[in-house]
């Protein structure tokens, strides 16, 4: 039994768009395969949050799914702005090694059968600085393409498909069964209405070759962990005439090195020396575009986080402008020669002439763990 969208994404069934990428976003990071090699696991939590993420930020499948939970989506129910199939499609699934597409021919007015090409997915992974001000990017896509040879109808030079004599042309051939007429799908020419007596010798006869293209994809910025560029016409080539499926290239952020993102917001670690914590100053903070000083005031404790307004990301739907996050870590002190050793001891020693006054927090700490154990 599959699991229920809304507990996979772990969001309520009342989340919003917003709040059901967030919760996307935050499993895609943690459970990506690239993040997770060779944890079959992680990969099929991954897969279940994409699936989830995908049925749920389609309002029209999203409505279905509410009311009629995955039967739903599997066409045991229909529901308005959802084409579930209907009996007739669902017959022809259950029966379509015996009589073929029953139904197909009458909606298709007898007419030779044309399919649309396969879309495709391609996953394209970003530096976090080309996600935030946008990238143009070459990806190379192995897809069927129209054979150049034959144009697509799959006949050698000089040469044309000849009419099917089996359903003359229309793709299809009645079958009587009992007090039925049913029509199948023409088992000679598969539906095309046409033969290749001469076939191609770049495509033998079937229209279309694999081919690797090379594509310039214009990634636009903000763009985060989820998000799919559709590049309309770019899937594989259609057959009998039929027109091309479209390309989905899927955006996957690497981790970075200093920043963490949430949705606009980042957030990083700055360390401080003992000094400036105690003492007050300035540090330098990366930027995705260039350092800025943060003053640090005086008696700041390690954990601290500064808000730099403005410094964050601008997400691709959205002008509101997002916010870097600064966390300081006080540094502790390392390879010390016996001269600093000394002058620290010191320091210690006259801070303990007044503890209450200097650790507050180590006091509160303390009479806490005496109440705990009753002392």
């Amino acid at each position: 039994m599959k699991k229920d969208f809304y507990k996979i994404l772990e969001v309520p069934k009342s989340a919003s768009e917003a709040d059901i990428k967030k919760a996307y976003r935050r499993l895609a990071m943690k459970y990506h395969p690239d993040r997770n090699p060779g944890d079959a696991e992680a990969e099929g939590r991954f897969k279940e949050a994409k699936e989830a993420y995908e049925i749920l930020t389609d309002p029209a499948k999203r409505s279905v799914y509410d009311q009629y939970g995955h039967a739903g989506l599997e066409g045991a129910a229909g529901a308005r702005g959802w084409a579930g199939p209907n009996p007739a499609d669902a017959f022809g699934d259950i029966f379509g090694d015996v009589f073929g597409d029953i139904f197909g021919a009458a909606r298709r007015g007898g007419r030779s059968q044309v399919f649309r090409g396969a879309d495709l997915r391609y996953e394209l992974e970003l530096d976090l600085r080309e996600a935030v001000f946008g990238h143009t990017v070459q990806i190379e896509v192995p897809k069927l393409t129209e054979c150049e040879t034959c144009h697509g109808t799959g006949a050698a030079k000089g040469s044309e498909p000849s009419t099917c004599d089996a359903c003359g042309g229309s793709g299809q051939v009645r079958i009587s069964q009992g007090f039925f007429q049913l029509q199948q799908t023409c088992s000679k020419c598969r539906g095309a209405g046409t033969i290749v007596r001469n076939p191609c010798d770049t495509c033998f006869g079937q229209g279309r070759v694999r081919r690797t293209r090379t594509l310039s994809v214009k990634v636009p910025a903000g763009v985060d962990t989820g998000d799919r560029i559709r590049l309309s016409g770019e899937g594989e080539a259609g057959r009998n005439g039929g027109p091309p499926g479209d390309l989905y290239v899927e955006v996957h952020v690497r981790e970075h090195p200093i920043f963490e993102r949430d949705g606009e917001h980042l957030s990083c670690e700055v360390p401080i020396s003992f000094a400036i914590a105690a003492l007050g100053g300035s540090v330098e903070v990366p930027t995705l575009d260039g350092n800025v000083v943060l003053k640090i005031p005086a008696e700041t404790q390690s954990g601290r986080v500064f808000r730099l307004r403005g410094k964050g990301v601008k997400p691709v739907r959205s002008n509101a402008q997002g916010d870097l996050f600064c966390r300081v870590v006080v540094e502790t002190p390392v390879h010390l020669s016996a001269q600093q050793r000394e002058l620290v001891r010191k320091l210690e020693e006259s801070l303990k002439e007044n503890d209450s006054r200097h650790s507050p927090r180590e006091k509160g700490f303390l009479e806490g763990v005496r109440r705990f154990f009753g002392v």
